[in-house]
């Protein structure tokens, strides 16, 4: 069985950083991609960053240059540097390892506030 288990969120200044993780088990990750989304109050939820099986990453325009995904094959973990945090960075944030699987994990909020 895949499971996901996100770690990491917190509360945060604004300008701070948060580094989250989400670690798999029951599926090798470098095998798949996977996506970091978000869901802020009364929004629906947003891609946010994806990694694919052979490195490559994309972001969404409001956090290119502040937020980085990488991928640890050894600890099987993904994780999401989040740098320069601003308010509207204030969401539940999702790791989803992508199809075949389409697995979620259960979310870690994350709030940006002074």
């Amino acid at each position: 069985q895949v499971q996901l288990v996100e770690s990491g969120g917190g509360l945060v200044q604004p300008g701070g950083s948060l580094k989250l993780s989400c670690a798999a088990s029951g599926v090798i990750l470098s095998t798949a991609t996977m996506y970091w989304d978000r869901q802020a109050p009364g929004k629906q939820r947003e891609f946010v960053a994806v990694i694919t099986r052979g490195g490559s990453t994309n972001y969404v325009a409001s956090v290119q240059g502040r937020f980085t995904i990488s991928r640890d094959n050894a600890k099987n973990t993904v994780y999401l540097q989040m740098n320069s945090l601003k308010p509207e960075d204030t969401a539940v944030y999702y790791c989803h390892l992508g199809l075949p699987y389409d697995v979620w994990g259960q979310g870690t909020q994350v709030t940006v506030s002074s």
